[in-house]
């Protein structure tokens, strides 16, 4: 038996939507330790650019920056040609686009009889547009950018996809209807896509991180004018029978694992880094 190690992932491409952001550039930065060749495929290209440049000098790896929409084929299609004429041969996706927004949150967790005369701060005052926003952006930019980047896969009939889900596809949280039914069914997706594409050597499973910190859900987490947790911030740690947040670098090891050939025998499922959130029955 050979020792365990991630040598097999280096010199590898991997192609990481949402790799600028807190949670994917830690991502990018496990994946360059091990010696990988990453491109990180963001709607933001400066920013994308800059934090290839810090993590390629830190890790002395090819990492790029490309511009890319993941809500639109043809773009992430131009995304594609770039990578392989600077990077070769696409081997394995990262799925890590994504986030919330404010315009499909409800301001109130519960309808009780005093919102009757508000109902705009309830589901019924949703905005269907703030809605199909975050949907898409979390279910459809994970099966757009699987569609272009794992054409090489194919060909080569091995290579790895990485969703990005959520606990909240298990139990959605209150006020957030639009992320936890796109990561649900991210979940499925990951499933279904698994079986479609077992018998020709490509492997597709998740992560589904707990409660971390990001830029998209500090709103709802933390008081701006103390510092400190929100009520529901404070409700999320109570809850995490670890009592904190996670920290970004926790996802490292689950990630690695999963892109690596130390899991070439495990498709399909997904993999909660929550801090025993989901053990947890709240008593």
């Amino acid at each position: 038996m050979k020792a365990m190690s991630f040598e097999d992932l280096r010199g590898k491409v991997c192609v990481i939507t949402g790799g600028a952001g807190v949670l994917g550039s830690a991502m990018v930065k496990a994946m360059a330790s091990v010696g990988m060749k990453i491109a990180i495929a963001d709607i933001n290209k400066e920013t994308a650019d800059k934090v290839a440049a810090e993590i390629a000098a830190e890790y002395h790896t090819d990492v790029i920056g490309v511009e890319a929409n993941v809500l639109d084929k043809p773009s992430l299609e131009n995304a594609k040609k770039e990578i392989n004429e600077k990077l070769g041969e696409i081997h394995i996706l990262v799925n890590g686009a994504g986030g919330n927004s404010p315009q499909a949150t409800t301001k109130v967790e519960q309808i009780t009889e005093n919102d009757l005369d508000k109902l705009e701060d309830t589901f019924y005052g949703l905005a269907i547009e703030g809605f199909d926003k975050v949907y898409a952006l979390n279910f459809k930019g994970t099966l757009l950018p699987t569609m272009v980047f794992t054409t090489d896969m194919l060909k080569n009939k091995k290579g790895v996809v990485l969703n990005i889900s959520s606990m909240n596809s298990y139990k959605p949280l209150t006020k957030i209807p639009a992320y936890s039914a796109a990561k649900a069914s991210v979940n499925n997706f990951t499933e279904w896509l698994s079986v479609h594409l077992a018998k020709v050597g490509i492997r597709v499973n998740a992560i589904a991180p707990g409660f971390f910190i990001t830029h998209q859900n500090r709103f709802l987490v933390m008081d701006e004018k103390t510092g400190n947790y929100s009520p529901r911030g404070q409700k999320i740690v109570d809850n995490t029978p670890m009592g904190k947040f996670g920290q970004p670098e926790d996802l490292q090891g689950a990630t690695l694992f999963l892109l690596s050939e130390i899991s070439s025998f495990i498709t399909g499922i997904v993999v909660p880094v929550d801090g025993g959130y989901s053990a947890f029955g709240g008593v």
